[in-house]
């Protein structure tokens, strides 16, 4: 199909955009692949998933003219083709120069999406590799695609007789669509006979070179249902005259001469055939992202609309409007229904930034002349479409630093009774309402007396300070830190650490890190599921009102006096169940007058977090649960440290979200009034914290 321009009605940009997120999509898919190729845990239909990725990309490069793209991606194609026919082996140098070629593909649709020109030279090296590869390949052999048997994972012959009628247009080989190709395809199907029609061919003088003139007829012996020959066709239906007819087909297919039909093999065919199992793909549709986040909006509105409605419905006699009592119940259940599946429409799995990391760690380890590999697990956990956009920088941080200042050389490693190839693992999982996401190492761990004397150097601790070691490791976090003692390009100037946890908090996130010198270091990110809606529990200290995350809450209590205890340098703790919990007090967290102070006149609301561990948090009253969209307090007024921001309730006023992991400390800073650092730095300046919801 021609390009149509958007003067004649047509929004060529519009395609152009649809083209590079599927090529985003496809990208990913072919990292993916390429690792399990790579990793050994691959198999045939891996190869073939790889070489749809390239050829998909390759024939919208021909469609909208990126010459350069379907030059490179032509000669991936072939080198994967000749993979396909087993003329090439996935030995291990092969193997990276398809990871070398997919990282210059990658590059190559990025310059055309964001139209930079590549120089001249661009991945020469890697196409002069993939064509030496190709030439020292047995590739006298041409394909057959005269009639052959049918494969013996078949086993029965004439369950059905196809004509396939295909002419291509005159343009479709500009487009980078091979008919080759697409006969190989059909030869796997099953039998297959072809008749070739060259009326079309002009006279010498008069070809053109990039013309199609060929046409062909098929005859295809298949026990694939038809829509498995339609997709052979997939990407070049605009393109050609096809025709698709089913000339003969046998109620009950009959086993070859010589052959038993075994159960297994009469189980696949009755899954082939169409009458018995009916293909049913999922579909789905392209929607912009913008219409989706106004959605979202909208939702969000509907949800403190009805959290108004349902506050004024408590203040009216049930026995007098029953029918409206019920109604605004629900709009309530319908409310929570809706926001559910919008946000699922928002969810998308982590890999898509997953299957970026393996190539830093390729990249770097390569500079740093380090053997390392990347090991991933929970990529399909899925998150908000918000979050997942700015984990990429945090995590590419986060992979750089353990490469640089954790994995150690191939022979320090050997030294240390440890493999050559250092390992990076990076995994993501659902708890409790968070997702969790670690990036951990087997390298040298982090040397804490090392980390102390570089930040009494420069001033950020001070010279009496006495700190525990997770004190200590949180210095990592520190801006203008680094432990290098040589200023490079990757690392050195004190950029980086700080720049994650200020991501990740701005997500509304906390990140610690455990680390074992000689063993290794583990740096933990929990991340809330969603940054639009949550359900919360209400309570009260003093005349303020908060919203502490229902994730967060184990359980709530008001205690005996003889269960509560000071404990010098700690304040008082909460003895529950054989275990000792310290207690936090939100009134002098946040300065709050007329609160109760006496735990045994309160409630104290049991709660934990990945960092602080479980804590004992006072409060006056609880005033019930309910489901809130938050509101980002940074973008209306500023960050606030504790609070990770706010909502409007249902009369109307504004509640603060509490940030469970930072009261403790605070109120601890608060009890003892007793700083840290020095005046120069803390650990957790004000201006670093961006609760942003």
């Amino acid at each position: 199909m021609p390009v149509t321009t958007e003067a004649e009605g047509y929004p060529l940009a519009q395609f152009r955009k649809t083209y590079f997120e599927e090529c985003a999509e496809l990208l990913d898919a072919l990292q993916s692949n390429l690792d399990l190729l790579t990793n050994g845990s691959g198999d045939d239909e891996t190869l073939h998933a790889i070489f749809r990725s390239v050829h998909s990309i390759k024939g919208g490069a021909g469609a909208f003219g990126f010459s350069g793209l379907v030059a490179f991606s032509h000669v991936f194609e072939s080198l994967l083709d000749a993979m396909r026919e087993q003329k090439i082996a996935a030995a291990p140098e092969v193997m990276q120069i398809l990871l070398r070629a997919s990282d210059a593909l990658a590059d190559t649709v990025s310059a055309a999406r964001n139209e930079q020109p590549l120089a001249a030279d661009f991945a020469a090296d890697i196409v002069a590799a993939m064509e030496e590869v190709l030439l020292g390949a047995s590739d006298h052999v041409a394909p057959n695609v005269q009639a052959r048997p049918v494969p013996e994972s078949a086993n029965f012959r004439g369950e059905k007789r196809y004509r396939i009628a295909f002419t291509p247009h005159t343009e479709m080989l500009q487009k980078a669509n091979e008919p080759l190709l697409l006969i190989r395809q059909l030869h796997k199907l099953g039998g297959l006979t072809a008749e070739v029609d060259s009326s079309r061919v002009p006279s010498l003088d008069a070809i053109e070179p990039e013309a199609a003139y060929l046409s062909w007829t098929f005859t295809l012996d298949t026990g694939v249902p038809q829509s498995t020959i339609h997709e052979v066709f997939e990407f070049v239906e605009d393109d050609c005259d096809l025709k698709i007819e089913v000339v003969s087909s046998s109620t009950k297919a009959e086993p070859i001469a010589g052959q038993t039909a075994s159960p297994i093999a009469l189980a696949a065919t009755k899954l082939l055939d169409p009458a018995v199992a009916p293909l049913t793909p999922t579909q789905s549709i392209r929607v912009d992202v913008d219409k989706v986040d106004r959605l979202v909006n909208l939702v969000g509105e509907l949800v403190i609309t009805q959290a108004m409605l349902t506050e004024q419905g408590t203040l009216l006699p049930a026995d007098h409007y029953p029918a409206l009592i019920q109604g605004i119940e629900a709009l309530a259940q319908g409310a929570r229904e809706l926001q559910e599946s919008v946000m699922a429409i928002r969810a998308q799995p982590v890999k898509s930034v997953f299957a970026r990391m393996p190539r830093v760690v390729r990249d770097l380890a390569a500079v740093l002349g380090k053997e390392v590999r990347i090991v991933t697990a929970g990529e399909m956990t899925e998150i908000d479409k918000t979050v997942i956009e700015q984990l990429n920088d945090p995590l590419t941080h986060m992979i750089r630093n353990a490469l640089d200042h954790g994995i150690e050389g191939p022979d320090e490693r050997v030294a240390a009774g440890k493999p050559r190839q250092g390992t990076i693992l990076l995994s993501a999982a659902q708890r409790s309402g968070r997702i969790v996401i670690e990036v951990a190492d087997d390298g040298r761990g982090l040397n804490r007396e090392k980390v102390l004397a570089k930040a009494r150097d420069r001033g950020l601790v001070a010279a009496g300070a006495t700190l525990s070691e997770e004190e200590i490791d949180n210095l990592i976090f520190l801006p203008a830190f680094s432990t290098a003692d040589v200023v490079s390009n990757i690392s050195g100037r004190g950029v980086g650490m700080d720049v994650v946890k200020r991501n990740v908090q701005s997500l509304g996130g906390r990140i610690t890190v455990q680390s074992r010198l000689g063993v290794g270091s583990r740096f933990t990110l929990s991340l809330p599921l969603t940054l639009a809606v949550l359900d919360g529990m209400v309570v009260s200290v003093g005349k303020e009102t908060f919203i502490i995350p229902l994730t967060a809450i184990i359980e709530s209590l008001r205690p005996q006096a003889a269960d509560i205890h000071p404990v010098v340098g700690r304040g008082l703790v909460l003895a529950l169940r054989g275990e000792y919990l310290p207690l936090t007090h939100l009134h002098r967290c946040f300065a709050i007058p007329d609160a109760i102070i006496d735990p045994c006149r309160g409630i104290v609301i049991i709660v934990e977090s990945e960092s602080a561990g479980r804590v004992g948090v006072m409060v006056d009253e609880l005033l019930g649960q309910q489901q809130v969209v938050v509101k980002s307090l940074e973008a209306n007024y500023e960050s606030v440290d504790g609070i990770s921001g706010a909502t409007i309730l249902g009369n109307g006023r504004v509640a603060l979200i509490l940030d469970i992991a930072r009261l403790r400390e605070i109120d601890s800073r608060a009890a003892t009034d007793r700083p840290l650092l020095s005046h120069n730095a803390t650990i957790d300046l004000p201006e670093e914290a961006s609760h942003a919801a």
